[in-house]
Protein backbone atom coordinates (compact mmCIF):
# COMPACT_ATOMS: atom_id res chain seq x y z
CA UNK A 1 0.00 0.00 0.00
CA UNK A 2 1.34 3.44 -0.92
CA UNK A 3 1.89 5.68 2.12
CA UNK A 4 0.16 9.07 1.77
CA UNK A 5 2.70 11.93 1.53
CA UNK A 6 1.38 13.51 4.72
CA UNK A 7 2.42 10.43 6.71
CA UNK A 8 6.05 10.84 5.70
CA UNK A 9 6.35 13.04 8.80
CA UNK A 10 5.89 9.87 10.87
CA UNK A 11 8.77 7.96 9.29
CA UNK A 12 12.13 8.09 11.03
CA UNK A 13 13.50 10.96 13.07
CA UNK A 14 13.65 13.56 10.30
CA UNK A 15 11.00 16.09 9.44
CA UNK A 16 9.53 15.40 5.98
CA UNK A 17 6.27 17.04 4.93
CA UNK A 18 4.53 17.60 1.63
CA UNK A 19 1.25 19.44 1.22
CA UNK A 20 -0.67 21.90 -0.93
CA UNK A 21 -0.26 25.44 0.39
CA UNK A 22 -2.88 26.93 -1.92
CA UNK A 23 -4.48 26.31 -5.30
CA UNK A 24 -1.23 27.07 -7.12
CA UNK A 25 1.66 25.85 -4.95
CA UNK A 26 2.85 22.66 -3.27
CA UNK A 27 5.37 22.70 -0.41
CA UNK A 28 7.93 20.10 0.60
CA UNK A 29 9.99 20.29 3.80
CA UNK A 30 12.97 17.94 4.08
CA UNK A 31 15.22 17.92 7.14
CA UNK A 32 18.86 16.96 6.45
CA UNK A 33 17.96 15.22 3.17
CA UNK A 34 21.51 13.99 2.44
CA UNK A 35 21.22 11.66 5.47
CA UNK A 36 18.19 9.72 4.23
CA UNK A 37 16.96 10.76 0.80
CA UNK A 38 17.75 8.39 -2.12
CA UNK A 39 20.61 9.76 -4.23
CA UNK A 40 18.52 10.33 -7.34
CA UNK A 41 15.90 12.28 -5.37
CA UNK A 42 18.62 14.30 -3.64
CA UNK A 43 20.27 15.11 -6.97
CA UNK A 44 16.91 16.30 -8.29
CA UNK A 45 16.37 18.48 -5.20
CA UNK A 46 19.84 20.04 -5.58
CA UNK A 47 19.16 20.71 -9.27
CA UNK A 48 15.79 22.32 -8.51
CA UNK A 49 17.27 24.66 -5.90
CA UNK A 50 20.14 25.59 -8.19
CA UNK A 51 17.66 26.42 -10.98
CA UNK A 52 15.83 28.83 -8.63
CA UNK A 53 19.16 30.49 -7.73
CA UNK A 54 20.02 30.97 -11.42
CA UNK A 55 16.57 32.39 -12.14
CA UNK A 56 17.11 34.94 -9.36
CA UNK A 57 20.71 35.84 -10.27
CA UNK A 58 20.43 36.04 -14.04
CA UNK A 59 22.08 32.69 -14.66
CA UNK A 60 24.80 33.04 -12.00
CA UNK A 61 25.17 30.54 -9.16
CA UNK A 62 26.60 30.66 -5.63
CA UNK A 63 29.90 29.36 -4.29
CA UNK A 64 29.12 28.61 -0.65
CA UNK A 65 26.93 26.45 1.56
CA UNK A 66 24.59 24.19 -0.41
CA UNK A 67 26.28 25.15 -3.65
CA UNK A 68 29.88 24.95 -2.49
CA UNK A 69 30.64 21.65 -4.22
CA UNK A 70 29.87 18.93 -1.66
CA UNK A 71 26.80 17.43 -0.01
CA UNK A 72 27.78 18.02 3.64
CA UNK A 73 25.60 21.17 3.98
CA UNK A 74 22.63 19.11 2.74
CA UNK A 75 23.13 16.80 5.73
CA UNK A 76 22.62 19.57 8.29
CA UNK A 77 20.03 21.85 6.67
CA UNK A 78 16.25 21.91 6.52
CA UNK A 79 15.10 22.58 2.96
CA UNK A 80 11.70 24.12 2.26
CA UNK A 81 10.94 24.07 -1.46
CA UNK A 82 7.83 25.44 -3.18
CA UNK A 83 6.74 24.03 -6.53
CA UNK A 84 4.11 25.26 -8.93
CA UNK A 85 1.24 22.79 -9.14
CA UNK A 86 0.57 23.43 -12.82
CA UNK A 87 3.93 22.15 -14.08
CA UNK A 88 5.82 20.95 -10.96
CA UNK A 89 8.58 23.54 -11.44
CA UNK A 90 10.38 24.76 -8.31
CA UNK A 91 9.81 28.50 -7.85
CA UNK A 92 11.21 29.18 -4.35
CA UNK A 93 13.19 27.57 -1.56
CA UNK A 94 14.64 28.25 1.84
CA UNK A 95 17.68 26.42 3.24
CA UNK A 96 18.01 26.60 7.02
CA UNK A 97 21.32 25.25 8.39
CA UNK A 98 21.15 23.72 11.87
CA UNK A 99 24.10 25.21 13.76
CA UNK A 100 25.55 23.56 16.90
CA UNK A 101 25.95 26.00 19.80
CA UNK A 102 26.46 25.94 23.56
CA UNK A 103 23.94 27.69 25.76
CA UNK A 104 23.87 27.71 29.57
CA UNK A 105 26.75 25.23 29.52
CA UNK A 106 24.80 22.67 27.48
CA UNK A 107 24.99 21.52 23.88
CA UNK A 108 22.16 23.07 21.89
CA UNK A 109 21.33 23.97 18.32
CA UNK A 110 20.26 27.10 16.56
CA UNK A 111 18.25 27.34 13.34
CA UNK A 112 19.77 29.78 10.86
CA UNK A 113 17.10 31.21 8.56
CA UNK A 114 19.58 30.85 5.77
CA UNK A 115 19.27 31.33 2.04
CA UNK A 116 15.88 32.33 0.65
CA UNK A 117 15.34 32.49 -3.11
CA UNK A 118 12.09 33.28 -4.93
CA UNK A 119 11.83 33.17 -8.72
CA UNK A 120 11.16 36.75 -9.94
CA UNK A 121 8.02 35.52 -11.73
CA UNK A 122 6.54 34.41 -8.37
CA UNK A 123 7.39 37.40 -6.20
CA UNK A 124 4.38 39.08 -4.66
CA UNK A 125 2.50 35.76 -4.44
CA UNK A 126 2.48 35.76 -0.62
CA UNK A 127 5.02 32.98 -0.07
CA UNK A 128 7.03 34.58 2.76
CA UNK A 129 4.93 32.98 5.51
CA UNK A 130 6.01 29.58 4.18
CA UNK A 131 9.65 30.40 3.55
CA UNK A 132 10.38 32.10 6.88
CA UNK A 133 7.92 30.92 9.50
CA UNK A 134 6.41 27.55 8.66
CA UNK A 135 9.54 25.38 8.96
CA UNK A 136 10.45 26.97 12.30
CA UNK A 137 6.88 26.40 13.47
CA UNK A 138 6.99 22.72 12.43
CA UNK A 139 10.34 22.23 14.19
CA UNK A 140 8.90 23.88 17.32
CA UNK A 141 6.02 21.37 17.35
CA UNK A 142 8.31 18.42 16.56
CA UNK A 143 10.64 19.33 19.44
CA UNK A 144 7.85 19.27 22.00
CA UNK A 145 7.15 23.05 22.13
CA UNK A 146 10.65 23.85 23.36
CA UNK A 147 11.81 27.34 22.32
CA UNK A 148 13.85 27.40 19.12
CA UNK A 149 16.68 29.95 18.84
CA UNK A 150 17.06 31.41 15.35
CA UNK A 151 19.55 33.61 13.53
CA UNK A 152 19.42 35.60 10.32
CA UNK A 153 22.12 37.36 8.27
CA UNK A 154 20.89 39.89 5.73
CA UNK A 155 21.14 43.42 4.39
CA UNK A 156 17.57 43.44 3.01
CA UNK A 157 15.25 45.73 5.03
CA UNK A 158 12.18 43.62 4.22
CA UNK A 159 13.85 40.54 5.75
CA UNK A 160 15.16 42.47 8.77
CA UNK A 161 11.61 43.65 9.47
CA UNK A 162 10.08 40.24 8.83
CA UNK A 163 12.40 38.58 11.35
CA UNK A 164 11.74 41.31 13.93
CA UNK A 165 7.96 41.03 13.43
CA UNK A 166 7.82 37.21 13.43
CA UNK A 167 10.07 36.13 16.31
CA UNK A 168 10.56 37.06 19.98
CA UNK A 169 13.57 38.68 21.69
CA UNK A 170 15.14 39.66 18.37
CA UNK A 171 18.30 41.78 18.48
CA UNK A 172 19.00 44.01 16.68
CA UNK A 173 16.20 45.98 14.97
CA UNK A 174 13.31 44.92 17.24
CA UNK A 175 11.99 47.88 19.18
CA UNK A 176 12.42 47.52 22.93
CA UNK A 177 14.69 44.46 22.82
CA UNK A 178 18.16 45.11 24.28
CA UNK A 179 21.19 43.00 23.53
CA UNK A 180 21.38 40.27 26.19
CA UNK A 181 24.24 37.97 27.12
CA UNK A 182 22.49 35.20 25.17
CA UNK A 183 22.44 37.35 22.01
CA UNK A 184 26.09 38.24 22.34
CA UNK A 185 27.21 34.72 23.25
CA UNK A 186 25.34 33.06 20.36
CA UNK A 187 26.51 35.71 17.89
CA UNK A 188 30.12 35.14 18.99
CA UNK A 189 29.84 31.40 18.41
CA UNK A 190 28.22 31.84 15.00
CA UNK A 191 30.84 34.32 13.82
CA UNK A 192 33.70 32.22 15.21
CA UNK A 193 32.68 28.84 13.76
CA UNK A 194 29.87 29.10 11.23
CA UNK A 195 30.72 31.85 8.73
CA UNK A 196 30.77 29.39 5.85
CA UNK A 197 27.09 28.60 6.43
CA UNK A 198 26.11 32.05 5.20
CA UNK A 199 28.97 32.85 2.85
CA UNK A 200 30.96 35.31 4.99
CA UNK A 201 34.74 35.20 4.57
CA UNK A 202 37.29 35.08 7.38
CA UNK A 203 38.43 38.60 6.47
CA UNK A 204 34.99 40.13 7.18
CA UNK A 205 34.80 42.25 10.32
CA UNK A 206 32.20 42.03 13.06
CA UNK A 207 30.88 44.79 15.32
CA UNK A 208 29.75 42.73 18.33
CA UNK A 209 27.78 45.54 19.98
CA UNK A 210 25.64 46.33 16.93
CA UNK A 211 25.85 42.76 15.53
CA UNK A 212 26.84 44.12 12.14
CA UNK A 213 29.11 42.14 9.80
CA UNK A 214 31.32 44.48 7.78
CA UNK A 215 32.47 43.68 4.24
CA UNK A 216 30.42 40.48 4.39
CA UNK A 217 30.32 39.50 0.72
CA UNK A 218 33.72 37.87 0.32
CA UNK A 219 33.05 34.20 1.12
CA UNK A 220 31.14 32.96 -1.91
CA UNK A 221 28.02 35.09 -1.54
CA UNK A 222 29.32 37.89 -3.79
CA UNK A 223 26.35 37.67 -6.18
CA UNK A 224 23.91 38.44 -3.34
CA UNK A 225 25.30 41.90 -2.60
CA UNK A 226 22.76 44.69 -3.11
CA UNK A 227 22.58 48.45 -2.96
CA UNK A 228 20.12 50.08 -0.58
CA UNK A 229 18.12 51.30 -3.57
CA UNK A 230 17.62 47.80 -4.98
CA UNK A 231 17.12 45.92 -1.68
CA UNK A 232 13.47 45.08 -0.98
CA UNK A 233 11.90 47.45 1.54
CA UNK A 234 9.61 46.66 4.47
CA UNK A 235 6.13 48.14 4.71
CA UNK A 236 7.14 49.71 8.05
CA UNK A 237 9.67 52.42 7.23
CA UNK A 238 11.34 52.13 10.64
CA UNK A 239 13.18 48.99 9.45
CA UNK A 240 14.22 50.67 6.20
CA UNK A 241 15.70 53.60 8.12
CA UNK A 242 17.46 51.24 10.54
CA UNK A 243 19.24 49.43 7.71
CA UNK A 244 20.11 52.66 5.91
CA UNK A 245 21.58 54.17 9.09
CA UNK A 246 23.49 51.10 10.35
CA UNK A 247 24.77 49.42 7.19
CA UNK A 248 27.33 50.53 4.61
CA UNK A 249 25.85 49.13 1.40
CA UNK A 250 28.81 50.20 -0.73
CA UNK A 251 31.14 48.17 1.47
CA UNK A 252 28.65 45.29 1.78
CA UNK A 253 27.48 45.05 5.41
CA UNK A 254 24.98 42.61 6.92
CA UNK A 255 22.99 42.52 10.12
CA UNK A 256 23.18 39.38 12.28
CA UNK A 257 19.84 39.02 14.08
CA UNK A 258 19.33 36.56 16.94
CA UNK A 259 15.87 35.69 18.30
CA UNK A 260 13.57 32.92 19.52
CA UNK A 261 10.43 31.10 18.51
CA UNK A 262 8.38 30.27 21.60
CA UNK A 263 4.73 29.48 22.35
CA UNK A 264 3.56 33.09 22.18
CA UNK A 265 5.28 33.77 18.85
CA UNK A 266 4.04 30.45 17.43
CA UNK A 267 0.49 31.47 18.33
CA UNK A 268 1.00 34.90 16.78
CA UNK A 269 2.43 33.33 13.63
CA UNK A 270 -0.57 30.99 13.27
CA UNK A 271 -3.10 33.78 13.79
CA UNK A 272 -1.46 36.62 11.86
CA UNK A 273 0.87 35.22 9.23
CA UNK A 274 -0.84 32.09 7.94
CA UNK A 275 -3.53 32.87 5.32
CA UNK A 276 -6.97 31.78 6.49
CA UNK A 277 -7.38 29.50 3.49
CA UNK A 278 -4.18 27.62 4.35
CA UNK A 279 -5.02 27.02 8.02
CA UNK A 280 -6.75 23.63 7.56
CA UNK A 281 -3.74 22.19 5.73
CA UNK A 282 -1.34 23.61 8.34
CA UNK A 283 -3.39 22.24 11.24
CA UNK A 284 -3.40 18.76 9.68
CA UNK A 285 0.38 18.90 9.19
CA UNK A 286 0.96 19.99 12.79
CA UNK A 287 -1.31 17.24 14.12
CA UNK A 288 0.82 14.61 12.41
CA UNK A 289 4.08 16.26 13.46
CA UNK A 290 2.80 16.35 17.05
CA UNK A 291 1.72 12.70 16.85
CA UNK A 292 5.14 11.71 15.59
CA UNK A 293 7.10 13.72 18.13
CA UNK A 294 5.12 13.51 21.36
CA UNK A 295 1.90 11.54 21.47
CA UNK A 296 2.86 8.30 19.68
CA UNK A 297 6.17 7.83 21.62
CA UNK A 298 4.30 8.50 24.89
CA UNK A 299 1.59 5.94 24.14
CA UNK A 300 4.21 3.40 23.06
CA UNK A 301 6.25 3.97 26.22
CA UNK A 302 3.15 3.41 28.38
CA UNK A 303 2.52 0.01 26.74
CA UNK A 304 4.27 -2.21 29.30
CA UNK A 305 3.71 -5.35 27.28
CA UNK A 306 5.92 -4.53 24.30
CA UNK A 307 9.21 -2.85 23.52
CA UNK A 308 9.54 -0.43 20.61
CA UNK A 309 13.13 -0.18 19.47
CA UNK A 310 14.91 2.15 21.86
CA UNK A 311 11.69 2.83 23.81
CA UNK A 312 11.55 0.63 26.91
CA UNK A 313 8.77 0.67 29.52
CA UNK A 314 10.09 1.06 33.05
Amino acid sequence: MKVPPILKALSGDRLHLRFGADAHHEVEVAECPALWMPRDELASLVSECDAVVKACLGGASLGYGLFGGDLEPWSRSIITIIRRRSDGRAVAFNAMPILPVRRAGQEDRLLHLGLVMVDPSERGEGLSWLLYGFTCFALFIRDGLRPVWISSVTQVPAVVGLVAETFADVYPAQQGTPQSFAHKHLAHQIMTREREAFGVGDDAGFDAERQVITDAYTGGSDNLKKSFATAAKHRIDEYNRYCRDHLDYDRGDDILQIGRLDLSTARRYALRSVPRGALPAIIIQMIFVGLSAVIVPTLQWLDAGRTHGRLRPS
